[in-house]
């Protein structure tokens, strides 16, 4: 891949699946992403704090009637870089498919 806004780093399918979750949502509970990403507690946590460490998601975590409860949120910085790695995912998929014909 030659394109340089492919985002090897997001492009890791559980890294991708929280961040598409996350892209027009806010704050989001852990469970509703792990449901959403399908895969286990300890897998999600790792993955949402390598996003975190790279600035794509914020983190929050409360305790709420004596349960502790994580939120998730993807940041600007994030949602710009998702937006940069879905317009260079279409792309390669326009290379593909070639022109569209005209209708």
């Amino acid at each position: 891949m030659t394109d340089t806004l492919f985002d090897d780093f997001i492009h890791v399918r559980p890294r991708l699946a929280i961040l598409v979750r996350l892209a027009r949502s806010g704050w989001v509970e852990f469970i509703q992403v792990r449901q959403s990403v399908g895969c286990s507690d300890s897998a999600l946590s790792k993955q949402v704090s390598a996003l975190q460490a790279a600035g794509y998601t914020e983190v929050c975590k409360m305790t709420e009637r004596h349960r502790r409860r994580t939120w998730i949120r993807l940041t600007e910085e994030g949602s710009a870089a998702l937006m940069r790695h879905l317009d260079a995912l279409e792309r390669l998929a326009a290379q593909v498919r070639g022109p569209t014909p005209p209708r």
